[in-house]
């Protein structure tokens, strides 16, 4: 048995010297982005919404000194380096694009979905190589501090070979009500998260085979709600995620439980946990290797959550990469493949079959 290396559930801040202006003030704004820059220290110069009132509530709320009419008068504020958007992914593109046409912007930390379309994320993945500007996507689940403890074991090797991985989600997002409008819902908005991070831990999938039904407590018309996507890997690994948006019924007097756990076993060792965001609370690792721990079982702790101090992480790493010239962790290029994984879980449920990621244009 050798001695366990010390784990880095957060990231160090390296850089932060950059003006961040963000545009839009909703939730994942207001109680995420911000929450995560102001504990950072980030400098956030100016906010910008679709309403003003709204944009300068949340100014007031975190010291925001700018305020400006509409976003384009914020891309157009020549103090302004990075460009925050949260904003609907119909509307992100143009965003996008005036930002990365105007030439004191550096960088743009976009959200996921990029855009409505496969196509449309390859357009703005080209012009923003075609502008030589930096497009990050907001992948935070990567810096959930299970998820990056558990990619230092597997880097380790302290599993062994991976045989089986699995996430399992029984909990009740906030859908958005933009979504509404979209003809996709729980794959492209909630799954995309497992989907990612399962790319980050094990690299690019071979195949994927999806199938969904509706969940009864979403109201419009959708046809993805209950989703179970089946993953093969080049390297033999077979991962399952399942979004169970149901999670059974929600009525007075009536004891239910919602989590999303997750697991992974190898030939040397099991590692297995908890994210934390549908209560609030820390997420969870706990795992038992033959390499390092005897077979015991060894849990880390950490103070930290997914919400909202994983967006440290993701906001650092764009500042990060403008100052040393390398490519983000978080890159556009990269999440176009994420992008393709979830158009190939569509093709799939369409088609009543598995997938080959190679059929799937990039």
């Amino acid at each position: 048995m050798t001695k366990a290396e010390p784990f880095h559930p957060d990231v160090n801040v390296r850089e932060k010297g950059y003006r961040i202006g963000c545009i839009g003030a909703g939730m994942i704004m207001a109680e995420c982005h911000l929450a995560a820059y102001k504990m950072a220290g980030f400098t956030v110069a100016a906010i910008a919404s679709r309403t003003r009132p709204r944009a300068a509530e949340v100014a007031k709320r975190w010291d925001i000194p700018t305020v400006h009419e509409t976003p384009e008068a914020l891309i157009a504020d020549p103090s302004i380096e990075i460009i925050d958007i949260a904003y609907p992914p119909d509307q992100q593109p143009d965003l996008i694009r005036k930002a990365l046409a105007t030439p004191h912007i550096k960088a743009i930390l976009a959200q996921k979905p990029l855009a409505l379309s496969l196509e449309e994320a390859k357009k703005l993945r080209d012009e923003a190589k075609a502008a030589g500007k930096i497009i990050s996507v907001n992948q935070n689940m990567r810096y959930d501090q299970s998820m990056r403890v558990l990619k230092e074991i597997l880097d380790r090797g302290e599993l062994g070979q991976v045989v089986i991985a699995t996430i399992e989600m029984r909990a009740i997002p906030h859908w958005q009500g933009f979504l509404e409008d979209y003809d996709r819902l729980t794959l492209a908005n909630m799954s995309v998260h497992h989907l990612d991070v399962l790319r980050f831990l094990f690299g690019d999938p071979d195949e994927i085979y999806t199938a969904a039904r509706t969940d009864p407590r979403t109201r419009f018309d959708h046809s993805d709600g209950v989703t179970v996507s089946t993953l093969k890997f080049p390297n033999n690994v077979l991962a399952v995620s399942l979004e169970d948006v149901w999670s059974g019924p929600r009525e007075e007097g009536f004891d239910s439980d919602i989590y999303i756990k997750w697991r992974v076993e190898g030939t040397d060792g099991v590692a297995q946990g908890t994210i934390g965001w549908p209560d609030g609370s820390p997420s969870t690792l706990t795992y038992a290797s033959k390499k390092t721990t005897g077979g015991k079982w060894v849990s880390p702790k950490w103070d930290t959550m997914w919400f909202p101090h994983a967006f440290i992480g993701v906001m650092e790493q764009l500042q990060y990469a403008l100052r040393s010239g390398e490519a983000p962790a978080l890159s556009v290029a990269d999440n176009v493949k994420t992008m393709a994984l979830v158009e190939a879980g569509y093709r799939s449920m369409a088609e009543g079959r598995a997938v080959k990621l190679a059929d799937i244009a990039i």
